[in-house]
């Protein structure tokens, strides 16, 4: 037997599962208490896994990870790499300069130098002006002296011309060897300042990355696992070691991502809404093409506004081990929660702690615990409780929704039990099977991804011809990503008219999406343009 082991570190649960390599079956999954040694944490729950019996070290073809270390990091402030911060820009945008709308206490951490130099593109694609390669040197310079390991670099308009960001970063790795260099066109769309900031995030993160990804590889082979180690991105497709030693953002919503996509597989729905409830949160989130719908505005991370891919996600603070306070003012269900100590506070456990999950219980919505220890809680009480969860998710549910019409919705997540069978705002509710490690699923069936994202001038060329370029580059990126070109679709094509720009501009983007191909089937190296754009 062949297998893919899939792991999630939630902030309550660290799930794995296995799924068959071959009929893309379920074999096993699991829930462990996450612990604060992620490593540590991955590894508990993979020799959990093993120790079902379904599943043996030697019948591990690939292992996937989805991990929040490293946007734990950030909003933590922890382990951040001092950063120099390289605009290109010329004489333009000196009176917004790099980290000008960070909070303090990230940028005193991060911006350990801040350098604007000559260059850039205007909106037209015209040169702001050209680099100066003397003042690229004595950037360099300061750098060296500074002892920095790590530099950020962000030229105006990039996306649009990325030759001015390769230009600088080749220079200064010239002048400072080893040091390591994230370019804003890999990472961020139009929008300097939130592309910039994203380039910084993932810069300061970058020798975190070596640490986390190298800690993982050795965990794994503890186990007796001699497979390649894959991480998950935002976008529910998978990168490996040393594109996530590149681009360690890319990691920052794998979470939702895997439950959405593990959702998709688990159900068969793939335009559909899917609620993710855990322990402490509630993540509703929206299907298309089975993978989730990309935030089309910039996000804040750790109170920076960003521009890289994300999932559109709301989060309400209602999850499984959610505390119920009945008061004189009625009755409300979280943002407090017990956490991972649920099965020692809530009361279906002999703890003293009303939780939603005692109140599903109550309801006769799940048999956890001992149901005797909640047969006495007030049918009021109940009620309300169960009312209130289900309206703060169909709010969340409805400021997701495009229209005012009901979509289907599948539940999934160790906490689904709170809302019983029904959800304000839905068509028909569907609890698939396995929906408890609906995340770890979604890490285990991920696929490798390619995608296209260019500015294209249709003065000398068809749209047709200009689409159909794009679409076989990203087949290409996904093939040279290691899947396997049987298996390869595109799963998104989106087409923005850009009429600021000359020439009848218009934005491409799309995306391609394949199988993995099994260790020795297939290259699995990851083209280095493939990236979180």
């Amino acid at each position: 037997m062949s297998a893919f082991i899939g792991v999630d570190v939630g902030g309550t649960n660290t799930d794995a599962a296995a799924i068959d390599a071959d009929d893309r079956s379920v074999i096993a999954g699991v829930k462990t208490p996450t612990t604060g040694d992620v490593a540590g944490g991955v590894v508990g729950a993979i020799r959990a896994l093993l120790d079902t019996g379904a599943v043996s070290p030697t019948d591990v073809d690939a292992v996937m990870i989805g991990t929040t270390h490293f946007v734990n990091a950030l909003v933590e402030a922890s382990e951040l790499q001092p950063t120099a911060v390289v605009r290109v820009c010329g004489p333009a945008t000196r009176s917004l300069p790099p980290l000008v709308d960070w909070p303090e206490s990230l940028s005193s951490l991060v911006g350990a130098q801040v350098h604007l130099v000559a260059g850039g593109t205007e909106f037209d694609g015209r040169t702001i002006s050209e680099v100066d390669l003397d003042e690229v040197d004595r950037v360099a310079a300061l750098i060296t002296e500074a002892g920095l390991e790590t530099a950020a670099v962000t030229a105006v308009f990039s996306p649009l011309d990325t030759e001015l960001e390769s230009v600088v970063a080749e220079r200064l790795q010239k002048r400072v060897p080893g040091l390591q260099v994230s370019l804003s066109s890999q990472l961020g769309r139009i929008g300097l300042l939130e592309r910039e900031n994203a380039t910084i995030i993932n810069a300061c993160l970058r020798r975190l990355a070596d640490r986390v990804v190298s800690g993982f590889e050795r965990s794994v082979a503890t186990l007796g696992i001699d497979a390649p180690l894959y991480l998950s991105q935002n976008d529910g497709t998978l990168m490996d070691s040393e594109f996530t030693n590149r681009y360690p953002v890319a990691t920052f919503a794998s979470g939702p991502t895997n439950s959405m996509r593990g959702a998709a597989f688990l159900s068969g729905e793939s335009d559909a809404a899917v609620i993710d409830i855990g322990g402490t949160t509630s993540d509703v989130g929206m299907l298309r093409n089975g993978f989730p719908r990309e935030a089309a505005s910039a996000v804040r991370v750790a109170g920076v506004r960003t521009n890289f891919r994300m999932p559109d996600v709301v989060s309400i603070g209602v999850g499984g081990g959610s505390v119920v306070d009945v008061g004189p003012d009625g009755v409300r269900v979280g943002p407090t929660s017990v956490g991972y100590r649920i099965t020692s506070e809530a009361m279906v456990f002999g703890g003293s702690t009303l939780t939603a999950t005692d109140i599903a219980v109550a309801a006769g919505f799940a048999e956890i615990g001992d149901p005797d220890l909640v047969q006495g809680l007030d049918d009021g009480v109940v009620a309300d409780a169960v009312a209130f969860m289900r309206h703060q998710v169909g709010e969340a549910l409805d400021r997701m929704k495009t229209g005012p019409d009901p979509v289907p919705v599948v539940l999934v997540g160790g906490g689904s039990v709170i809302l019983g069978d029904e959800v304000p705002g839905a068509s028909r509710v569907v609890l698939p099977p396995n929906h408890g490690v609906a995340n770890a699923v979604g890490a285990a069936i991920a696929q490798v991804g390619g995608q296209v994202d260019r500015v294209a001038t249709l003065a000398d060329t068809s749209r047709e011809a200009v689409l159909e370029a794009a679409r076989a580059e990203a087949i290409e990126k996904v093939v040279a990503a290691g899947g396997v070109v049987e298996t390869a679709a595109i799963v998104d094509v989106e087409e923005v008219p850009l009429a600021y720009l000359p020439s009848n501009s218009t934005r491409i983007k799309v995306k391609a999406v394949a199988d993995l191909a099994r260790p020795g089937a297939a290259s699995v190296t990851v083209n280095e343009e493939e990236s979180a754009r």
